[in-house]
């Protein structure tokens, strides 16, 4: 449960990801140290900056600068990789198309998700079944995306064996059944003057992206540089700015742990344990939940 913090804590995993699949990784002092401030952020935050991740400094702003000669591109251009109910919810979003809480936000974006092939999860699987669509310009975007997709994984997977012993689980906690199959999205955002958007004044809404929670549990931010626009609310509802650090990323958990898109989401018995043998939560099943949030927050 969030405090009433009042800024973000920075967190060198560097020790978690060196040690992670050493079978006695949970005697490492260095781990162990790492784990023990995972585990006062995502009680007291909910956020951190993940220091020493090993992604190279160079592919983070090549990722950046791509995506920003992309959303420089016309309207017709970015349109071709529009985003439909028919391409598995992948693809580009104008500005406007996603929803918020019932309000427009002001940002055009790309969404991807772990391909789903045809009949893979059944009915469960079927709103996401498809294959992202990439465009052709810039060159080379669907390469280093993929590739950059690939490491944030790896890392994700490494920090969520640090959450898990943070809870007092094994190091494998979130894995095999739950989560060793995880499904990932990335999200590439734009966020344009809010007065220009697709040409029309919008001077109703100039948030860019309204106060809301992440689908899954680890989500780690790239921001550009020099622009402070994130910010995390704590417990007395105040705005807490998490300014982008240069070989960081903003890391935050959401709404369950990134599993399996068939896993059944439900307290860990470790947690059940630990609060006298009670279940606070009712299970749920991490597909339907992804599902409802795509079919309720776009309009396509």
């Amino acid at each position: 449960m969030a405090t009433d913090f009042k800024s973000i804590p920075i967190i060198d995993v560097a020790p978690l990801l060196a040690k992670c699949d050493d079978p006695k990784m949970v005697q490492d002092p260095g781990v162990r140290e790492v784990v023990k401030q995972l585990d006062q952020a995502c009680r007291e935050a909910g956020f951190f900056y993940a220091k020493g991740h090993g992604i190279p400094e160079t592919m983070v702003k090549e990722v950046r600068n791509i995506t920003h000669k992309f959303f420089d591109l016309p309207y017709e251009e970015k349109l071709k990789i529009k985003m439909t109910p028919a391409a598995g919810y992948r693809g580009y979003q104008r500005i406007g198309e996603n929803i918020t809480k019932g309000v427009p936000d002001m940002h055009e974006a790309i969404d991807c998700y772990k391909e789903l092939k045809q009949g893979m999860y059944g009915a469960l699987g079927k709103p996401m079944e498809g294959c992202n669509q990439w465009p052709h310009y810039p060159p080379n975007f669907k390469e280093l995306m993929e590739e950059y997709i690939s490491l944030c994984t790896e890392v994700s997977r490494k920090i969520m064996r640090g959450i898990a012993l943070a809870l007092g689980g094994s190091p494998d906690e979130f894995e095999g059944e739950r989560g060793g199959d995880a499904f990932w999205v990335m999200r590439l955002i734009g966020y344009p003057g809010a007065s220009t958007a697709n040409g029309k004044c919008t001077s109703e809404n100039d948030i860019g992206c309204g106060a809301h929670t992440d689908y899954g549990l680890l989500t780690l931010v790239n921001q550009d540089e020099n622009i402070t626009a994130l910010q995390v609310r704590n417990q007395a509802g105040e705005w807490i700015s998490a300014p982008p650090i240069p070989g960081m990323f903003v890391c935050n958990i959401g709404d369950m742990l990134k599993p399996n898109y068939d896993a059944a989401v439900e307290p860990l018995e470790v947690c059940v344990r630990k609060s006298g043998g009670t279940r606070k939560f009712e299970k749920a099943v991490y597909g339907e939940h992804l599902v409802s949030k795509v079919q309720t927050n776009f309009v396509t």
